[in-house]
């Protein structure tokens, strides 16, 4: 373990979807701005080796590091806070860690021991825990533990940060998140829940350093009293965590109740400057009183559960904010749209965004969402399997190929548009075969989307199976959709646009991703613009 570097635990109790991974975020956000270099992981009780293979209604979407990493949706808040990309390291599975241990035994690495959750699993996780400590990048490193206390899966998690806590006492601690509910019939908030929260985790052999308080109402000196007594904490040491307006509050609401400070007295390390949150200020301030709105529709087939888009839907609150604009996203189920409603659905909007996903489901509303868009001059953006849709469109409404499709729904096709790649049609696993992370994609001089970029060398993280057919190109571009971008490797297409069209662009990449508070992603950025254009020109 390096000297060095120090660690905060965040855990959970009474119940899930406290906010973890935002007061992770948030206290991580504070102590960068103090100077701090600072990086989250999150620890996934889950058996599953990666969220890849997790249905997004059990799990809400996969978000992808450069380095190919198919990881939980926290690490996107992570990165949308801190602006710093994240990777394999910042989050591991219970499946990834009985995979390593399963393996070391088939190896022999343990010379003929019962394999056994302590000391083995426990070794394990305190070196993932550790692993980002190795290079000496990071002063600061937080874990999020996942699920909450008392769950039969995290118990090994708790148990090696019980270890620890008892190996390096000086250089960890922990924050622990809890419920404060409000009891309407009796009129007041209750302790108790954060009581026999606490009492649990002791149970574990850990006792919290911090509380942090999710509550609807103010915490008064008297409750904090309260709290602080029964769950043997400081009375700084009780943080208020109120329910915010948005997730952008949470920082400045956490500087407030000086989260950061009692971090780093607990820590043993010097305060350094005040966090200059202005940009942060600006951003939020931006926010909260925009100039002008306009509504785009978000075409999915997931849209009951918001979290499947999260980093869409955020990326559209960075791309509003760059153009002071609120952006109303409307939520459109691919499988509702047809022929017959098409009109009345998406009559009105600015601009429609055809999200990604994988699989028949809803797939036929798409193609309909995006020859609206294409007719009607309505600005659009397609992203993976959005791009894809584009692409089959195109193809059978202008270049008369009326069956084409991607093979990944018919493989029977006799205008296979999109295809796979020939390296993967050897694979049979399911997980980790697609094409994941960060590749490099040369735009064309004068393109839409290179006028946005500002720069013809762009990387962009993937996520995905089937390609562009290169086989039909020609006829495509001699029809009026252009390959403005393409890996520079490969040739594969990355970018098509349709220049006479005010603004039209499918991306074969998740430009969602990397988007940032800090740096917006320039793709919704003009997207949002041409939508705001669209909207005054009507």
């Amino acid at each position: 373990m390096s000297n060095s570097t120090k660690y905060v635990f965040v855990t959970g109790g009474v119940t899930s979807s406290l906010g973890k991974g935002i007061i992770s975020a948030s206290l991580a956000k504070l102590l960068q701005a103090r100077g701090y270099s600072t990086t989250i992981q999150k620890l996934d009780p889950y058996i599953n080796i990666d969220p890849g293979t997790l249905n997004p209604y059990e799990h809400g979407e996969c978000f992808v590091t450069d380095d190919g990493a198919e990881t939980d949706l926290d690490l996107g808040h992570y990165e949308r806070f801190l602006n710093v990309p994240t990777s394999q390291a910042n989050n591991i599975t219970t499946g990834r860690i009985y995979q390593a241990v399963i393996e070391k035994e088939r190896r022999g690495d343990y010379l003929g021991k019962t394999v056994q959750v302590i000391p083995h699993i426990t070794d394990e996780i305190k070196d993932r825990i550790q692993l980002l400590a190795h290079d000496g990048k990071f002063d600061i490193i937080i874990t999020e533990i996942g699920g909450t206390v008392g769950d039969i899966e995290s118990l090994p998690y708790v148990e090696a940060v019980r270890q620890m806590l008892w190996e390096h006492e000086n250089d960890c601690i922990v924050v622990h998140l809890t419920l404060v509910p409000y009891l309407s019939a009796a009129g007041e908030l209750k302790t108790k829940p954060t009581q026999h929260s606490v009492k649990q985790m002791m149970e574990l052999g850990v006792q919290p350093d911090i509380l942090c308080c999710r509550t609807e109402h103010e915490l008064d000196l008297t409750l904090r009293r309260k709290i602080a007594k029964f769950c043997n904490v400081s009375m700084n040491a009780v943080i208020e965590a109120k329910d915010a307006e948005s997730i952008y509050d949470v920082p400045l609401l956490m500087q407030a109740e000086e989260l950061d400070k009692v971090v780093l007295e607990k820590l043993g390390l010097p305060k350094k400057a005040s966090p200059n949150l202005s940009d942060w200020k600006t951003f939020l301030e931006k926010l909260k009183h925009p100039t002008s709105e306009v509504s785009i529709g978000l075409i999915g087939k997931y849209v009951e559960l918001k979290d499947s888009y999260k980093s869409i839907s955020e990326a559209f609150i960075h791309a509003g904010v760059a153009n002071e604009t609120k952006v109303n996203l409307k939520w459109i189920h691919s499988e509702a749209l047809t022929k017959q409603n098409i009109e009345s659905e998406l009559n009105g909007l600015d601009g429609i965004l055809v999200a990604p996903g994988f699989g028949t489901r809803g797939i036929s509303g798409k193609i309909e969402a995006v020859q609206y868009a294409r007719l009607n001059n309505v600005p659009f953006f397609g992203i993976c399997l959005g791009m894809q849709c584009a692409v089959i469109e195109f193809a059978r409404n202008v270049l008369g190929m009326e069956d084409a499709h991607t093979t990944e729904i018919s493989e029977e096709t006799n205008y296979p548009v999109i295809s796979m790649m020939e390296e993967q049609k050897r694979i049979s696993n399911f997980g980790g075969t697609m094409r994941l992370g960060a590749y490099k994609c040369q735009l064309k001089p004068k393109a839409k989307t290179t006028n946005a970029y500002g720069t013809e060398n762009i990387s962009e993280r993937h996520r995905h199976r089937y390609e562009f057919n290169n086989q039909y190109l020609q006829q495509f571009e001699k029809a009026g959709m252009m390959a403005t971008g393409k890996n520079p490797e490969t040739g594969l297409v990355e970018v098509i646009e349709i220049p006479n069209h005010p603004w039209f662009v499918g991306v074969q990449f998740h430009p969602e991703y990397k988007s940032t508070v800090a740096k917006p992603h320039p793709l919704f950025v003009a997207f949002v613009h041409a939508a705001i254009k669209h909207k005054i020109k009507d």
